[in-house]
């Protein structure tokens, strides 16, 4: 009895999307093109940024980590989620549940700090265009990288840390398509409360951070330009509105999957497919046809 209360969980099985056999090998093609797109999309946006020499700029050094890291946070999820498709059986194990929570949440959190340092970029670019070339040089670019980078990583190691430190002896069946913390944290076989609350607490300090950060950036830079010029207005959202849709797909779907207290199934499995699917597909596309230089950039590839 002592050895049953003390056995640990070895694998986890996943519910996945939906439990309808026919429907699940139906989206098997959907979800494999949509990640081959991914695939391409991010991995060619960054490969222009970095052959071209007109993109070899500051915002295009962050646009081109931005696709690497959008390439490897859907590489986390969505590979799993298009193969379990075809099975029955949708097991991880233990160890690989743990990497891809490591995972999801480092590349997630690089992504938002990487966000903000790009609208961080285009208030320098905006409001102080004469100094752009002395604050934003190559040393400080790779260095705000970094940063995103660490805070990403210490972010995930903290929401680990807090996961590791939980029973699992029981319940196995996760209700989603990959291992979600909030998913995750009720298969404990003890009082999850307290952990709930500092996860919750440490995602939404970042997220929230984070966003607070943005929207300081992009009301610094509305005003900027509206006081500066009569269609200040149009020209400011003209060249901000990439940038700020990219934020908002990211950003509203993690904002009200950890901060929003009631859970529903379907709505959480899909606000966790457009974070995980959808919007790393999306913010090449939107970089891609607004962006006059990269436009420029892909004709001068081709011919």
């Amino acid at each position: 009895m002592e050895e049953a209360k003390q056995s640990v969980v070895s694998e986890f099985i996943f519910r996945g999307l939906c439990d309808s056999r026919e429907l699940q090998k139906f989206l098997f093609l959907p979800f494999s093109a949509l990640y081959l797109m991914t695939v391409l999309g991010n991995l060619f946006v960054a490969f222009l940024t970095i052959t071209d020499s007109h993109l070899h700029s500051p915002i295009y050094f962050l646009l081109a980590n931005l696709s690497f890291v959008d390439f490897c946070f859907s590489s986390v999820t969505t590979p799993k989620l298009t193969t379990d498709f075809l099975k029955d059986n949708k097991t991880i194990s233990f160890g690989g549940c743990m990497s891809q929570i490591l995972c999801v949440h480092f590349f997630g959190g690089g992504e938002m700090v990487l966000l903000v340092t790009m609208a961080y970029d285009h208030c320098v670019a905006i409001c102080k265009p004469l100094h752009y070339s002395s604050i934003m040089n190559r040393q400080k670019c790779i260095w705000l990288v970094l940063t995103s980078w660490i805070i990403g990583f210490v972010h995930a190691a903290s929401q680990l840390a807090m996961i590791l430190d939980l029973p699992f002896c029981g319940p196995r069946i996760v209700d989603s398509f990959f291992c979600d913390i909030p998913e995750v944290i009720k298969l404990a076989c003890t009082d999850t409360h307290t952990q709930r609350i500092l996860i919750n607490a440490d995602s939404g300090v970042l997220a929230t951070t984070c966003f607070i950060l943005l929207l300081i950036s992009y009301t610094y830079i509305l005003v900027t330009v509206r006081l500066s010029s009569k269609d200040g207005t149009s020209k400011a959202l003209s060249t901000c509105t990439s940038h700020i849709t990219v934020v908002v797909l990211f950003f509203g779907p993690c904002i009200f999957t950890y901060l929003w207290p009631p859970s529903i199934t379907w709505v959480d499995k899909f606000l966790a497919v457009f974070y995980t699917v959808i919007t790393p597909l999306l913010n090449p596309a939107i970089y891609t046809l607004r962006n006059k230089e990269i436009k420029n950039a892909i004709k001068r590839l081709i011919s």
